[in-house]
């Protein structure tokens, strides 16, 4: 039975991040230098180590110039996350770059047959670099998420960090002088890396600092760069098994002010008529969320609930979910759709998407049964109305 240890990593969203890393491999690859400072040191303790509790297979790829003080804390590391683990782990293991990827599969697999915890030695005096290495080793294994550690951190380009990018925009950056018009010539090594590391199978690519990886690796918002192949969206009604991730979002959207409080009951007419929007391979990631409640009464519906998680802003994920709604609206032959929200950019959103401003009264009357007056004078509600239904054909027209 999987426990939760290091309870300082008092992310509100960790919980379901971690069941998605359950049974799973992620590998890291990281400098043996940057784990110099103490707080570095004990980020690394915390974050491999909540893994381990979690049942999920950490792999660290660990570049070393040999000098004591390196040995001196990987061991220490080592020897750490042996407790966690409760199994004798084997010594970690220095990987050749004669050896190749059949070799490197054997080394790996011959620890974790036994061990949830493999850690690899990379030389920094060899011709090969660490994230090609790395690259070549998540390819092989064909890990479910390789995290690159770089003291750097995320992309940014303008001043501007780039949360999130999909394959397509990653190709464009690497075609002539792209990435050097972008400010990050530097980096196109390392650029490349991960593109052949998403061609070649990894469900994705994160690029972070050391120090900020629970903020990447735990929260919606992230710290540093998300790579994956596709940005493809899917759009499709909640399971049960999907509640409690949505739930975290909701509460997390009614802490910042943008989503109103409410009761479990109302909660749980959310989840009852919601739907979730994923990116990339199934599962893949969540992105965004959003209710249809039904008012039969007036053949209308509701769009309830809209939200984006922070590091998928930007992206259209609340056009693709409000589209979608408009689609299952049709489906379900309804009169019209209706939003009432108090920020600007959904106003926006839902105007672009064909909704026009009307007086709370051009709605459902049932919605404001009980409803707040305060939060009522704040409100904008939109309103789209829907193709008239064919009765001989039952099909809209």
């Amino acid at each position: 039975m999987r426990t939760r240890s290091f309870p300082s990593l008092s992310f509100a969203e960790k919980d379901f991040y971690l069941d998605e890393f359950h049974e799973k491999s992620l590998l890291f690859a990281f400098r043996a230098a940057d784990l110099e400072s103490d707080a570095n040191m004990e980020i690394a303790l915390e974050i491999f180590g909540t893994l381990l509790a979690n049942e999920t297979r950490v792999l660290l790829l660990i570049e070393t110039t040999g000098v004591e003080e390196e040995n001196r804390r990987m061991k220490a590391l080592h020897k750490k996350l042996g407790r966690v683990a409760k199994a004798l782990l084997a010594v970690p293991t220095l990987l050749s770059a004669d050896g190749g990827e059949s070799h490197w599969l054997l080394q790996t697999w011959t620890v974790l047959r036994e061990a949830p915890l493999f850690v690899g030695l990379w030389s920094a005096n060899l011709a090969v670099s660490l994230v090609t290495c790395a690259q070549r080793l998540a390819v092989c294994l064909k890990v479910y998420k390789l995290v690159l550690l770089d003291p750097i951190g995320g992309l940014s380009t303008g001043g501007k960090q780039l949360s999130f990018m999909n394959g397509l925009v990653l190709h464009e950056l690497l075609r002539p002088g792209e990435a050097e018009w972008a400010g990050l010539g530097a980096r196109r090594p390392l650029l490349d890396a991960i593109r052949l590391a998403l061609e070649g199978g990894v469900s994705s690519v994160t690029l972070c600092r050391l120090s900020g990886l629970g903020r990447e690796l735990f929260t919606y918002e992230g710290c540093g760069t998300l790579f994956t192949l596709t940005d493809y969206c899917q759009v499709e009604k909640l399971g049960i098994d999907d509640f409690h991730e949505i739930e975290k979002l909701l509460e997390r959207g009614e802490r910042d002010g943008y989503l109103k409080p409410r009761t479990p009951q109302e909660t749980a007419q959310l989840l009852l008529y919601g739907y979730g929007a994923r990116l990339g391979p199934a599962p893949g990631e969540l992105a965004g969320f959003c209710a249809l409640l039904p008012y039969e009464e007036d053949r209308a519906a509701e769009i309830v609930g809209l939200s984006t998680i922070t590091r998928y802003q930007g992206e259209g994920i609340g056009g693709r979910l409000v589209n979608q709604m408009i689609i299952e609206s049709e489906k379900q032959d309804l009169s019209y759709l209706f939003a009432c929200t108090t920020q600007e950019g959904a106003q926006r959103l839902f105007e672009r998407h064909g909704f026009r401003r009307v007086a709370p009264d051009a709605v459902s009357a049932i919605k404001w049964h009980g409803y707040d007056l305060e939060r009522l004078r704040q409100i904008a509600v939109y309103r789209r109305d829907l193709p008239a239904a064919d009765p001989r054909l039952g099909l809209n027209i």
